[in-house]
């Protein structure tokens, strides 16, 4: 049976006019006019429909598109191309309740729980094998459950997808959201000052810092702080590693120079581990360093990191991850993938995921030639390089591993791998390997080494030391400004 309210007015009123039939002959008496007044329509009702205690229908957020919730936290990540589709909020004031959003795309939901189980997987998320179907992950006090609806079994394959994605977190990662979604931090109420400095402290205060026990990942250089882009910033100190003789002999130079110059930055540990695996966070950190330590007499050349008023580039990259002004100042310079350089399926950077080689050589490429990488094919990258393996090669790496073959003998591929026939592209990279890389940016002829720089700075500490030597009168009279001592002037 239809609810009441559904029924169209005129059936409505048709049927009390019948029932009142035997009441027309009253029409003109005094009881007559009680019941047309007491039947008369209420204008109130008129003008709101909500019938008999009935709940409003929900408004609809503009142009009936739904939208996130401001604190949605940014280390979730979010499936590329999914339309979020439906935001249930929780009743009340609980910043700890459950939220529950509803996904909508064309892919498999094989495909969509294979992506959100590589991706927790590898940013440090502890996964719930005990749930079955969905995908169920926790971090640092934040939950979230991946599932498909309860229809997906019955799907075509013409039907798009729907997932829902629910969220909770305790008070602590509630706030470490806000902070992480919010450019300045509100939550004192005490203050009523507008000092954007005691603001920064208070944000940098709830961030977990190292050495805290819910931090999570290596512990930045100390030239990545909030001055690393200016001049007057200190230099790393220089270190020496006692594991050094477990690296291939023709890397062990490129890592001395390196850690001399400051790269790797202060670390409590003095063993490099020259053979394990480099992550993509570790090495975007060195790539950044490098280039502006080599580069440190030439800020144009240098790259610009990240601050904390950028809208992060990747979802799992918030701004409170430890290297997020290195990752953050490539994406933005636009030399690594991302949805800032147009390409919007690279939304994650999956930090903690080791390097592959032909990732080594993408990021760096750009860096060496300052320029835009030529057209590259199958065939150009196989005739010159030779590699029997080139189909595996992706074609964005396609570009940077011909631009390297024109550097010649300063080639990034030769320095670190030597003389190869197979390029093994999907293969991991050494922390050795990396450095090798790292010694050396520019092409022939226009380029700068770590060895370069310690040079350079070995002189300007000399100059500076030396006291300026005393010349009788006559000479100085006949000495051009500038020029050394014995010089004869033109």
């Amino acid at each position: 049976m239809l609810p009441l309210k559904r029924l169209p007015k005129r059936l409505f009123l048709l049927g009390f006019a019948v029932a009142l039939l035997p009441l027309a002959s009253c029409a003109n008496s005094p009881l007559g006019e009680t019941l047309q007044r007491s039947l008369a329509a209420d204008p109130q009702l008129e003008e709101n429909p909500v019938l008999f205690g009935g709940t409003p229908t929900p408004e609809a957020t503009p142009d009936g598109v739904a939208e996130l919730p401001a604190n949605f936290p940014a280390e979730i990540p979010r499936y590329p191309g999914a339309e979020l589709v439906e935001v249930i909020q929780p009743n009340g004031d609980n910043p700890n309740a459950e939220v529950q959003t509803r996904w909508q795309t064309s892919d498999p939901i094989e495909q969509v729980r294979r992506f959100y189980q590589e991706a927790f997987a590898s940013d440090n998320w502890n996964l719930d094998q005990s749930v079955e179907e969905a995908i169920a992950a926790a971090r640092d006090g934040l939950r979230v459950t991946v599932a498909p609806v309860s229809n997906a079994a019955t799907l075509t394959a013409a039907t798009p997808t729907e997932f829902t994605l629910q969220y909770a977190f305790t008070s602590d990662a509630a706030v470490s959201s806000e902070l992480t979604n919010s450019p300045r931090n509100s939550a004192s109420d005490n203050s009523t000052s507008d000092n954007s400095a005691s603001d920064d402290a208070d944000e940098t205060a709830a961030v977990p810092q190292p050495g805290d026990p819910d931090f999570i990942g290596p512990v930045p250089p100390a030239d990545f702080g909030t001055d690393a882009n200016s001049d007057a910033a200190a230099r790393p100190t220089s270190q020496r590693f006692s594991d050094l003789d477990q690296a291939p002999e023709e890397l062990r130079q490129y890592v001395t120079d390196l850690a001399e110059l400051g790269v790797f930055g202060d670390q409590a540990s003095n063993e490099f581990k020259p053979n394990q695996e480099i992550t993509r966070r570790e090495y975007a950190r060195w790539l950044v360093a490098a280039n502006n330590l080599i580069y440190g007499d030439r800020p144009a050349s240098r790259i610009r990191l990240g601050n904390g008023s950028s809208q992060p580039a990747f979802q799992d990259v918030p701004r409170n991850d430890p290297d997020f002004a290195a990752i953050q100042g490539l994406a933005e310079a636009g030399l690594i993938p991302s949805p800032l350089s147009g390409d919007s399926t690279t939304v994650t950077f999956r930090p903690d995921a080791p390097l592959t080689r032909e990732n080594l050589i993408l990021w760096k490429m750009p860096i060496d030639t300052r320029q835009t990488l030529p057209n590259a094919s199958l065939e150009a990258v196989q005739q010159t390089w030779g590699f029997q393996d080139t189909a595996r090669i992706d074609p964005k790496a396609l570009r940077a591993v011909l631009a390297d073959f024109q550097n010649g003998e300063l080639s990034n591929i030769r320095r670190a791998f030597g003389y190869t026939t197979l390029f093994q592209p999907k293969k991991t990279v050494t922390r050795a390997e990396a450095t090798a890389v790292l010694w050396y940016f520019g092409i022939q002829g226009e380029g700068l080494s770590a060895k370069d720089a310690l040079q350079t700075e070995q002189r300007t500490e000399q100059q500076t030391e030396r006291p300026p030597q005393q010349q009788p009168a006559s000479q100085q009279s006949n000495q051009q400004p500038n020029q050394p001592s014995g010089s004869q002037s033109r």
